[in-house]
């Protein structure tokens, strides 16, 4: 096989040693557009991980790389002075031109021929005797924007400047420097990579950068500027600059690189002309040396066709750099908005820095430094005046409504009801999860009227009938329990009159349907009913409905009421401009469409007792690229129910239209429930896809939410929050006395398996 690599950096090399390796036989040339001396950027930083994947590829090259790193295991975080030191990360160092060298002598030893000074242009035409050209280009590849029609690249040009310096001070902790200036912050990301040099990478948003005069300097200038800001850090040592060959100041925007494909016949992308990962996570090289191991694998032992061989390495990388990709994209928000975060506390602060990927977790912080991560747990216990625990068990206040600890048994229907009548079904499944120790149990969406319901089987609170048999199960929880109950009250809008969920999710019923309303007569799909569009007299009487159920919820004995502004209900669609069409006062801007909700809202907090709290569940996007609500257009929302007096911003996401596009992941609307909290200083709950004590420990103790809600978890246990205490060894549950045995039982055996090494807890 003849081979022709494109771009001589740690992918194309890399690539071609592979190659050479596995297959002796095949011809591998490396053609590089700069000096074989030349190189670009300071140090690249590898995990153990990545260099495990190295000895088990190639051990002579690896030796050789291990023999080159600096180690170092700290993190240190300064803000405004300020010093936070967490331990036990072992991360690894090595300067990219060393980085290179080693892998260009590996790569001649192997018979590779290196070919440097050589441009490469978008022709391949001197090419056309290769079986393969491997595209390994970088960043800013020729090869991928001359052929963009075929691998159609996205590329998101994200919003902060930065500029990769140098600098002979020596770090022994990855250093995070975040200083204040007249023009916002700046903020360093250094750490060493040899005996006496350190990248220093300067951020900081656009403002800033022109704030500061950044974009009018030389990279002589910026370098002395960054001196002075970061004087503090640099014990009088000089940053450099090795990027001549940019022009003007090397201040740069990351660029983040995805391609719909990679091939393009025989012309295959490697590396960060496919793709690319945030500075910040540090795993653009990994990613990149993992291309193309996978590539030459595929080339020299895959039994398959070579087409079919390389979809397969495609589809299967494409789904550990969409990983990445995903940790890239919230530490990048989190550096993007940093101001939400700069009057934590030192503690919280550095704790939300080390998590903000998500791919550091509570407990893996405290496998890694113990004292740190429960010098944590002290500080929030602490502001709430308990003693040392996990996050998830500090108590939380709203109001008169004091809660035993941060998990809430999500508001989930459950289809069951006749009539709007909740039965024994609900008394045993609500009674089942309040002794399961959560702090808050919520009702699934609880109807205001027979014609506001789903469906059939939604329990409602329009009839005094409905009133008792939701008093029931509320004073059972009060009796067996130590856990409040939220009603979460809602109006279906033009979801309603379908189905039970497991009959066919929102497809009309086969008979007995009731006519619905909705802001404007837009069907949920064309097989529903189109709803007619409301009057001022609709509107009148769907908001007295709400305040009958708040009254009713009152004589029910809730300690909360929560009104359902999401997920395309009713409300919802009023918020949303995708269903919200009217060209009256209630439509047009969300000041407009806003109007009705809070109408309804304003009304019920009338009403119910200036003690009891008010939640108001919001869904933050509507996941359409256009015509739909945003992350920003809900701290409006959220602010302006606050204002109203709403305690709680429940924030969940999407599910408004059947044309969303969702992003889906561990976690996946918790960035919303950030946005809100750390926006407008409000309490937010988070939702969507929370499934194990490491998240909600991690989202409280980062300040993302106040309270975290879980649904399918509690469906699947209803003493989800026993379990959890029992497996982090935290023995002041409240457990109900008839199940202490077996929750003792449980956290002995989960100890004693975690000694054993059968289960990390």
């Amino acid at each position: 096989m003849n081979i022709a690599c494109l771009g001589g950096g740690p992918a194309g090399l890399y690539f071609a040693i592979q190659m050479r390796l596995r297959d002796p036989e095949c011809s591998v040339d490396v053609y590089e557009r700069n000096k074989a001396g030349d190189t670009f950027g300071w140090g690249v930083v590898f995990s153990d991980q990545t260099m495990d994947n190295l000895l088990a590829s190639d051990p002579v090259s690896a030796k050789a790389i291990g023999d080159s790193l600096a180690h170092w295991d700290d993190i240190d975080v300064f803000l405004d002075g300020a010093k936070e030191t967490s331990t036990g990360h072992g991360f690894c160092g090595i300067g990219r031109k060393r980085l290179l060298n080693i892998l260009q002598d590996r790569a001649r030893e192997l018979g590779v021929g290196l070919h440097f000074e050589t441009e490469i242009g978008p022709d391949l035409s001197r090419f056309d005797d290769c079986d393969m050209i491997v595209a390994s280009d970088g960043i800013n590849s020729v090869i991928r924007e001359s052929r963009a029609d075929v691998f159609k690249p996205d590329i998101d040009v994200r919003a902060n400047k930065f500029v990769w310096l140098g600098t002979k001070k020596v770090f022994d902790a990855f250093t995070f420097a975040f200083v204040p200036t007249p023009h916002g912050w700046v903020w360093a990301h250094a750490y060493r990579f040899d005996d006496d040099l350190s990248t220093f990478i300067v951020e900081c948003s656009e403002d800033t950068w022109r704030g500061l005069g950044f974009d009018a300097m030389d990279q002589d200038e910026t370098c002395r500027t960054c001196e002075a800001l970061f004087a503090d850090y640099l014990d009088g040592n000089a940053l450099m600059s090795n990027a001549k060959h940019l022009r003007g100041s090397a201040w740069l925007n990351f660029r983040r690189v995805l391609c719909e494909t990679w091939i393009d016949g025989k012309v295959v992308l490697l590396g960060d002309a496919a793709h690319t990962a945030h500075f910040s996570i540090g795993s653009g090289t990994k990613l990149a040396l993992e291309d193309a191991i996978m590539l030459a694998e595929v080339l020299t032992s895959s039994d398959k066709p070579l087409a079919e061989g390389l979809h397969d390495y495609q589809e299967t990388r494409k789904v550990e750099v969409l990983k990445l990709q995903s940790a890239a994209r919230n530490s990048t928000e989190w550096f993007e908005h940093l101001d939400r975060y700069l009057d934590f506390e030192p503690i919280q602060f550095a704790y939300s820095l080390l998590t903000r990927s998500q791919r550091v977790s509570h407990e893996n912080l405290r496998l890694r430094d113990k004292a740190w991560l429960e010098g944590v747990e002290r500080w929030f216990a602490g502001k709430v005046g308990a003693d040392q625990r996990p996050p998830m068990f500090a108590p939380f206040r709203l109001r008169d409504m004091e809660l035993a600890n941060r998990v809430v048994v999500s508001p989930m229907c459950m289809y069951s009801a006749q009539d709007g009548l909740v039965n024994d079904f609900h008394l045993v499944h609500y009674g089942a999860r309040a002794m399961g120790g959560a702090g808050l149990l919520y009702t699934e969406m609880t109807d205001v009227s027979a014609d506001g319901r789903i469906s059939p089987g939604c329990a409602g609170l329009y009839t005094d009938e409905q009133a008792e048999a939701w008093k029931r199960i509320v004073d059972y929880v009060h009796t067996h329990s130590k856990a409040k109950m939220a009603i979460q009250l809602a109006h279906a809008g033009r979801k309603g009159s379908t189905r039970l969920s497991w009959e066919g999710d929102s497809r009309p019923l086969k008979e007995g349907n009731w006519p619905i309303m909705a802001p404007s007569p837009i069907p949920w799909k064309d097989e529903n009913q189109v709803p007619r569009e409301m009057t001022r007299d609709d509107m009148d009487r769907v908001r007295d409905d709400f305040v009958a159920a708040t009254k009713r919820a009152l004589t029910c004995g809730f300690d909360m009421v929560e009104l359902h502004c999401a997920h395309g209900y009713l409300l919802s669609s009023f918020i949303t401009p995708a269903t919200n069409k009217r060209t009256d006062k209630y439509g047009g801007s969300l000041e407009n469409r806003l109007r009705f909700p809070l109408e309804v809202f304003t009304a019920m907090r009338a009403v119910w007792p200036a003690a009891k709290p008010m939640a108001v569940r919001l869904s933050a996007t509507d996941w359409l690229e256009d015509d739909g609500i945003t992350g920003d257009d809900t701290v409006r929302i959220a602010q302006a129910f606050i204002e109203a007096g709403a305690d709680l911003i429940d924030v969940s996401a999407g599910q408004t239209t059947p044309y969303a596009k969702p992003v889906y992941g561990r976690m996946f609307q918790t960035p919303f429930s950030d946005q809100v909290r750390n926006t407008l200083h409000c309490a937010t709950m988070a939702v969507g896809n929370i499934y194990e004590t490491d998240h909600v420990n991690s989202i409280l103790a980062a300040g993302r939410a106040d309270l975290v809600a879980l649904a399918r978890p509690h469906l699947a246990d209803p003493n989800w929050t026993l379990r959890a205490a029992a497996e982090l060894g935290y023995r002041e549950a409240d457990i109900p006395p008839q199940y202490r045995a077996g929750i003792a039982q449980l956290a002995r055996n989960l100890e004693r398996a975690a000694e054993m090494g059968d289960l990390k807890v």
